[in-house]
């Protein structure tokens, strides 16, 4: 069947901008949040099949909200998908032992995302 319905965490406009024009173009129904509490909001209300979240954001981080969506019995069936500027080998297994499925470096190349997504789905 394949992901379809994407949520999109970053609290850089333009980081959130290029990934909608990326997804959308490629057929994905994408939202967007700026930051970990709002992504909650809207995790719980539209239950995205795949979360691609930034790390560095104000108030919780990707990885606390990544570990937090993982030990809720009712998000933990969402996979995550770590999408930020930090390239560090240990930033990518830190990212992997909170709870994400996968991990992509800032700036995005497209075709690397997709292909991660359509191995996720």
């Amino acid at each position: 069947m394949g992901i379809k319905k994407i949520l999109v965490v970053d609290d850089s406009p333009t980081d959130r901008y290029l990934l909608t024009e990326i997804l959308s173009k490629h057929g994905f129904d994408v939202d967007t949040a700026d930051n970990g509490e709002e992504a909650l909001g809207k995790i719980r209300c539209n239950r995205p099949e795949l979360v691609l979240m930034d790390v560095v954001m104000p108030g919780k981080n990707g990885f606390q909200m990544t570990r937090q969506m993982t030990r809720d019995p009712s998000l933990k069936d969402i996979p995550i998908m770590m999408c930020s500027i930090k390239d560090q080998e240990t930033d990518r297994i830190w990212a992997l032992s909170q709870g994400a499925c996968d991990y992509v470096v800032k700036p995005v190349d497209a075709l690397e995302l997709l292909a991660k997504i359509a191995a996720i789905g």
